[in-house]
């Protein structure tokens, strides 16, 4: 067994928006898929064989809305290309976009495409198809969780061939960021999606045989030649059957294996490890408009009991770091704060302050969706039986969960994968937001944001996000004990592995197979 690690230079990762409702969650499905069935022979030349997180019976093809699987995003980065990428070093590369200049109120932001992109079938990319598919995403916003509000999107247009003039509702100095990943461009005008429309993306879908999804290379892709003229994806919502299938020779890369699979490989294993630190995040969600937990001091107590170390042990098998209740851990401005540890002196003196000396019955809803999320839950009952919150765990199906329980149960497990701190205000902080998990509502914590966001300088605006997030980690809704690694597994010879975490590693065109 060897080990390949993907981390930044300054270690922290900051990619886009995780894959999840587009919260970054990846839904899965709770019946597991035949890793042996159908694609090409083992060692069949010039095709790269992946499975990903997801189900082939609920795929989608249309780019702009919910994306519920690691599977629908992979297929969206290998036809359509994006406007910007998060890259390696958690900064954002140019994609369709070579340039995003802003005017001096950070409100009108220049957009300038790459002039040698063209369609699957011929037609040159223009900012016309650029702006009918962010509007599409605006269109589409309860889909996608609200990705395209911090656009001004009908006062925007396309003043010229390759020229976007890209208008903001506030001053907002993050754009490049906010344009990461998922803002797949189609041709002005599509409208039928029930499969997918020509891209520009370094892969044209070929076949599917409603298991195996086959694309072949686009030899006139204006990027860096894709290695393999063949890419087989299978979507496999099952983690352990995607181990399996590398392990059997069924598939060359498998996308978020479980930490079982890894620590059962031994280490006369010639399958490769990918790592990803910090990717994977099970918030304990903590409602603060419903009692007991609209009492700070109660969420204060259950941070301060938890014993984070044991929660790391037992739910990722201590492949990940100590949470310390940040919500956004890997972004680059996170600020250095001492490790949260178990207290359960402060959390029962925090308890009786809330009139809650005798304790408290409460329902913690979790799932199966993600290895971990079930023991997580129940040992965070166990803990927090310590202080007189007496906990009934209850289990939800994971195809239902992140309908039924996500941003509407009071105290739940989540789930959150390499989301930027300013997407996850976007997405789950915002008052009115359908996906404010945790109902946070703070005035004075949301003017701050607003004035961080429309900070021009980069060492300001970083001081101002550490800031946010301190008061989220006292006064929020979450309590973050734990970041797990996300764990790929390679066959003998597999390189060009993508790096990075959230929408990064959905990007897979320069994958390898050596001989």
């Amino acid at each position: 067994m060897r080990y390949r690690t993907h981390r930044s230079p300054s270690t922290p990762l900051r990619a886009a928006t995780a894959l999840a409702a587009s919260v970054a969650v990846l839904t899965g499905c709770a019946t597991s898929e035949d890793p042996n069935t159908s694609g090409s022979e083992v060692g069949s030349s010039d095709v790269f064989r992946y499975v990903a997180p997801g189900s082939s019976a609920a795929s989608t093809y249309d780019p702009h809305g919910l994306l519920p699987a690691e599977s629908d995003v992979v297929r969206m980065a290998l036809t359509y290309d994006p406007l910007t990428v998060p890259g390696a070093d958690g900064q954002t590369q140019p994609r369709l976009a070579a340039s995003w200049e802003p005017d001096e109120t950070l409100t009108e932001w220049t957009i300038t495409l790459r002039d040698d992109a063209t369609f699957s079938d011929g037609s040159k990319v223009t900012a016309a198809d650029a702006l009918f598919s962010l509007r599409r995403m605006g269109e589409k916003s309860a889909e996608n969780s609200g990705r395209m509000e911090r656009f001004d999107l009908a006062a925007s247009e396309a003043t010229s061939e390759t020229t976007l003039s890209l208008r903001t509702k506030e001053p907002y100095a993050e754009v490049g960021q906010a344009l990461e990943g998922s803002t797949f461009v189609v041709p002005e005008g599509s409208a039928d999606f029930t499969e997918l429309v020509p891209g520009s993306g370094p892969f044209r879908p070929a076949a599917t045989d409603g298991q195996v999804e086959v694309f072949e290379r686009n030899d006139d892709w204006w990027g860096p030649v894709p290695p393999m003229g063949t890419i087989e994806m299978r979507a496999i919502p099952d983690p352990q059957a995607r181990a399996e299938a590398v392990m059997s020779g069924q598939a060359d890369l498998a996308a978020g294996v479980p930490a079982s699979a890894v620590v059962g490989l031994g280490d006369e294993s010639d399958i490769d490890v990918v790592r990803h630190p910090g990717a994977t995040l099970y918030p304990l969600v903590m409602r603060t408009d419903t009692a007991p937990f609209d009492d700070n001091r109660v969420r204060e107590a259950v941070r301060n009991a938890l014993d984070r170390e044991q929660l790391l042990d037992v739910a990722f098998l201590g492949q990940g770091q100590l949470g310390n209740d940040l919500i956004s851990p890997q972004d680059p401005a996170a600020p250095d704060l001492p490790q949260r540890t178990r207290d359960l002196d402060r959390a029962r003196e925090l308890m009786a302050e809330a009139g809650l000396a005798d304790g408290v019955d409460v329902t913690l809803n979790s799932t199966t969706a993600y290895p971990g999320m079930d023991s997580a839950a129940t040992l965070i009952g166990q803990q927090l039986a310590d202080i007189g919150i007496r906990v009934n765990v209850e289990l939800s199906p994971p195809d239902t969960y992140f309908q039924d329980v996500y941003a509407q149960r009071p105290f739940y497990v989540s789930y959150l994968g390499g989301i930027p701190f300013f997407d996850i205000t976007q997405v789950v902080l915002r008052p009115n937001a359908p996906t404010n998990e945790t109902a946070w509502s703070d005035p004075a914590w949301s003017a701050e944001l607003a004035e961080t966001v429309a900070e021009p300088n980069d060492t300001t605006r970083n001081e101002g996000v550490a800031g946010l997030m301190t008061t989220l980690r006292d006064e929020g809704g979450y309590a973050i004990w734990a970041a797990s690694d996300r764990l790929d597994l390679a066959a003998p010879g597999v390189t060009g592995a993508p790096e990075g975490i959230g929408f990064a590693s959905a990007f897979i065109d320069q994958v390898e197979l050596l001989d």
